[in-house]
């Protein structure tokens, strides 16, 4: 029995000495076995390289920018006029002056058929370098320079007050969607409405035209109005900035406004803060003498009233004057231009009956150094942001960052 315990051991340890050279074929024989029956692994494909993302395409205000910083000084200058239609050669005077756009009046559509009045919009857009603002004042009620014809409307469109009183503000909103399409049709592109005064007071002036509640009721009616008339496709301009208030008829002498600021920024301003929000194109500034803004200028030519509008107003479109050739801007401007003071002060787009002497003054004051080249080719830019947003500029081609 221990013998043979003995040979055991003894012929472990020999196994174990063995030489290992001797397994060697054998574990190559197993690797090699392996190897064969595990499968031929392909290479990794290289990642495809992510594609270049598409440049986004400009804005509306880079758009303006890289327009109006491509023009001359005399296109810039044409630009910022909105020119009252003249009787004859419009289309001529559109083209040599670049002008901005023109303003009809009723005497434009009287003896006229509508028919006629869209080939003389049309003449003149098609004599223009870059598509114009074609307006017109069709407020309703005592302001109506189109639908006051029965050639182009049955009756006229109503005040804001009667279409309150009979229908509410649905009534509101379905005649600002007709009243756009009404003057789309006939070539026009920017109506100068709503009013945005606040007037509950039959004796004051302006009461016929504005909505006639208050500041709150006012700031809803504007906002409907300039949704409206923005899902259009027509332009909207807010007046009279900044609120007309009790006085008296600037289009015959100058205005003194005497209320204090507190009475605009609780007041007054509302309907403007609301219609800058919901998308308004321009601002009308008043020939009021706003006497806690500025008691020396009418605010059409007081840089303190464009400060308030882009500042307690939130507005960063187009300011607009009105008319340059009314009695209460000539006796301010003694000496120089009230084209020139306007733009100075920060207004955009000036609406005048004589483009040719206002735009030559403008050359003259960036040549002596009264006017900032800088200044006109922003307001100019503005000009054309609105057109552009407007759709009356064609989208490029193939759009990018530069200029167009």
């Amino acid at each position: 029995m221990r013998r043979g315990l003995i040979l055991l051991v003894l012929a472990l340890l020999l196994g174990g000495c063995a030489d290992p050279a001797a397994r060697a074929p054998a574990e190559d024989a197993s690797q090699a076995l392996a190897a064969a029956s595990l499968p031929e692994l392909e290479p990794e494909p290289e990642p495809e390289p992510e594609p270049e993302p598409e440049p986004a395409p400009p804005t509306p205000e880079e758009r303006a920018a890289a327009m109006a910083a491509a023009m001359t000084a005399e296109e810039q200058a044409g630009q910022v006029f909105l020119a009252r239609f003249p009787g004859t050669g419009a289309p001529e005077l559109a083209g040599e002056l670049h002008l901005g756009g023109y303003l009809l009046f009723g005497q434009d559509f009287k003896d006229s058929t509508p028919e006629e009045v869209r080939e003389k919009i049309a003449a003149c857009q098609q004599a223009a370098s870059v598509p114009l603002l074609m307006g017109v004042d069709e407020e309703g009620g005592t302001v109506v320079r189109a639908s006051f014809y029965p050639a182009f409307r049955e009756a006229r469109f109503p005040s804001p007050q009667r279409l309150y009183a009979s229908g509410g503000l649905e009534a509101v909103e379905a005649d600002a969607l007709e009243k756009s399409a009404f003057l789309l049709d006939l070539g026009l592109n920017i109506n100068l409405a709503p009013v945005c005064d606040v007037s509950a007071d039959p004796s004051d002036f302006i009461y016929d035209r504005a909505f006639g509640q208050g500041p709150e009721e006012t700031a809803e009616y504007v906002s409907l109005v300039v949704s409206a008339m923005r899902r259009s496709g027509i332009g909207s301009v807010l007046k009279h900035f900044p609120g007309y208030g009790d006085n008296r008829d600037t289009h015959t002498g100058s205005a003194l406004d005497s209320r204090p600021l507190e009475s605009f920024l609780e007041g007054d301003l509302l309907p403007f803060r609301a219609g800058a929000e919901a998308g308004a194109g321009a601002v009308l500034v008043c020939h009021n003498i706003v006497a806690c803004l500025d008691g020396t200028l009418p605010a059409s030519l007081s840089p303190a009233a464009y400060d308030l509008l882009r500042g307690e107003a939130g507005f960063d479109g187009v300011a607009m004057t009105d008319d340059l050739d009314m009695k209460a801007v000539r006796q301010y401007v003694r000496e120089g231009s009230a084209a020139v003071m306007a733009l100075n002060a920060g207004a955009d787009l000036l609406i005048t009956g004589d483009p040719r002497t206002m735009a030559a003054q403008v050359l003259a004051a960036l040549e002596d150094g009264t006017l900032d080249p800088a200044r006109l080719e922003q307001a100019a830019a503005r000009v054309l942001c609105w057109k552009l947003k407007l759709g009356l500029v064609p989208e490029p081609e193939h759009p990018g960052p530069g200029p167009v």
